[in-house]
């Protein structure tokens, strides 16, 4: 397993995004466009000093406004210059994009272990500053892209390891 420096030295905007974030969720309908679910979310992103559970470990906290929560662990591995997932909902990996001259983008893929034919791709976008996220997911299905999530996302802290606040975020 990597060590978290050499995660760092390798994935240095990876690294750049590791604290929490804020932001809303947005589940849009691929062929008309309407609005199928949204909700609140708080992520938890981070490069664990002491490689438990894995190189990298994403925890990201759901909020629904009928008082629905839900929350999901991603621990994810380094290897090759890109994070890996393997867990019982998705298998895929994230790295940065080349070329991106600006450096503030990240790729995603993965399938779902859950429903068969499922995979999507995601795009994260930065700011400079590294205080605003945009994420677009496109689902497909069969080939078809069926839907789209729509994520933007605020940075709060970068001192995930105190962080225990679990209501919803204000936002």
């Amino acid at each position: 397993m990597a060590t978290p420096q050499e995660i760092r030295d390798n994935m240095p905007l990876l690294a750049a995004n590791e604290g929490v974030w804020e932001g809303w969720y947005r589940y849009y309908d691929a062929f008309t466009g309407k609005l199928i679910d949204e909700h609140r979310s708080r992520l938890l992103c981070r490069i664990p000093e002491d490689g438990t559970p894995s190189g990298y470990h994403q925890t990201n906290y759901y909020y629904w406004d009928d008082g629905r929560m839900e929350t999901r662990e991603f621990p994810a591995d380094y290897k090759d210059g890109r994070i890996w997932w393997d867990n019982e909902l998705i298998k895929g990996w994230a790295a940065e994009m080349k070329p991106d001259d600006n450096h503030l983008s990240t790729c995603l893929n993965w399938v779902r272990k859950d429903e068969p034919g499922i995979y999507l791709y995601e795009m994260i976008q930065v700011d400079k500053i590294i205080k605003n996220r945009a994420r677009t997911w496109q689902w497909f299905r069969d080939g078809i892209c069926y839907q789209r999530t729509i994520i933007d996302e605020k940075f709060i802290t970068s001192d995930w390891q105190n962080w225990t606040d679990l209501t919803p975020p204000k936002n």
